[in-house]
């Protein structure tokens, strides 16, 4: 596939290495010199400089030969001009924008190709929050993604010491539980996947990723894990775009605290928040969490837009006694180095915005696909229109080793899948994918 992307920030440089791993063609526009020669130099795209919503330099990328049109810029406008013009300058098939302010969003009339000549639109910021709060509605969880219009979750949960499944085959779940329907779809043990059987024993530090309706969520992460006490008290350090989206969202369900440095945002956050303290301050500043009984927090959160300061602040939290911390960390190389030890959680708004782009750019009926392990591993929701799977059921389906099918939605019902159940056409599979590698593969396997 021949695709442009407009800006080479965080977002757009995420794309182009995780869509050019891909074997697409990638071109990037951007206005700064130094950032596309620092693409230039790590992957094989062609880059050219200016502005994206100006036509000539549009053209000079490509877009009359585009098959996809990527802008991700930090300028909503710039973003939703290039697509309108774009549109008319070309036939490009797909235009998204990355769309930040939140009064845009709260129009979706406005993101239709008839309009501003956008066909999908993706918000980093809102997914980000979305993200942020199954993590909170799930104390357990290291990860929380939903499928089927939130009828299905796919949760990723360490397994602990006294967790009741810990030292037990994964075959104990149903006997535990004989009135919830779950299924493992994978084991990763010290970064390494193991086949998810009924005789497969559960180890203390294992990742157990597990698809089950949304209703039976936290019974089966309680089971893996061991019960949290529900998050009540939240304190948030900074109060850009995800901060304060986060604190919104929040407010009459946790208490919540949020520190922010810059003093005019303050009143201004003050005066849109009702029910969240706004402090003026340092989130690195131990006297100021401390003050502010940093002890009594269930989750400290760091989302500034400088990655150090996330780092700094969350250890200091943990530190002064906060149960859990969760980092926002914009380098994906920092992700992997701070997870796990005194960090929780650490995770990169560009990851979990690159699954939205994927489901665009891939073959194969996707209706929606979630990277995981920072791009190691997939789940994505296929939409099954044909291939040599329908009419079978999947014991008999010869899955390559290393795809699970965890669930399947038919006529809005789920069927969490087992040996016996057969494939239908309309169906919409939940499929987990422990490498890359096997992407393809899933792909011709669903194909009409």
């Amino acid at each position: 596939m021949n695709i442009v992307i407009i800006g080479a920030g965080q977002v757009g440089t995420s794309a182009a290495e995780r869509l050019i791993s891909e074997d697409n063609d990638i071109t990037v526009i951007d206005v700064d010199a130094d950032r596309l020669h620092a693409l230039q130099d790590r992957f094989d795209l062609r880059t050219v400089r200016g502005y994206g919503s100006n036509p000539s330099v549009l053209l000079d990328a490509g877009i009359r030969e585009a098959d996809l049109l990527l802008a991700v810029t930090q300028s909503d406008e710039t973003n939703m001009l290039a697509c309108r013009i774009a549109a008319t300058l070309s036939q490009v098939p797909t235009r998204i924008a990355r769309i930040r302010s939140a009064d845009y969003l709260a129009y979706p009339e406005l993101f239709v190709p008839e309009c501003l000549g956008v066909d999908f639109i993706i918000s980093p910021e809102e997914e980000i929050t979305r993200y942020l709060e199954r993590l909170i509605d799930y104390p357990e969880a290291l990860q929380v993604l939903e499928f089927a219009g939130g009828q299905i979750g796919l949760a990723a949960v360490r397994a602990e010491q006294d967790g009741p499944l810990t030292g037990r085959p994964l075959s104990a779940l149903r006997k535990d539980m004989p009135h919830v329907e779950a299924r493992v779809a994978a084991i990763f043990r010290k970064d390494r996947p193991l086949p998810p059987e009924g005789t497969t024993v559960v180890e203390e530090g294992d990742e157990v990723f597990f698809v089950a309706a949304r209703d039976n969520i936290s019974n089966v992460l309680r089971e893996v894990h061991g019960a949290e006490q529900p998050v009540r008290r939240v304190m948030i350090g900074g109060g850009g775009n995800i901060g304060r989206r986060l604190a919104r969202a929040l407010e009459g369900r946790c208490e919540v605290k949020l520190i922010e440095r810059n003093e005019r945002t303050c009143g201004l956050l003050a005066h849109e928040l009702e029910k969240t303290l706004v402090l003026h301050g340092e989130a690195t500043d131990e006297s100021l969490l401390q003050a502010e009984n940093i002890d009594d927090m269930d989750v400290f959160l760091a989302l500034t837009n400088d990655d150090q300061d996330n780092i700094i602040s969350a250890l200091l939290a943990k530190k002064c006694g906060a149960r859990k911390v969760i980092v926002l960390v914009n380098r994906m190389s920092y992700v992997d180095l701070v997870q796990g030890g005194k960090i929780d959680i650490a995770l990169s708004p560009a990851q979990a915005t690159i699954g939205t782009l994927l489901a665009h750019v891939r073959s194969g009926n996707l209706a929606q696909v979630h990277s995981l392990r920072l791009g190691a591993a997939e789940a994505m929701e296929v939409v099954v229109q044909g291939g040599r799977t329908i009419g079978r059921s999947l014991g008999d389906s010869d899955l390559p080793r290393g795809i699970t099918i965890g669930a399947v939605v038919r006529d809005g019902q789920v069927i969490i899948a087992h040996r016996n159940t057969v494939i239908e056409a309309g169906d919409h599979l939940i499929v987990f994918v422990v490498e890359k590698k096997l992407i393809r593969t899933v792909e011709r396997l669903f194909q009409t």
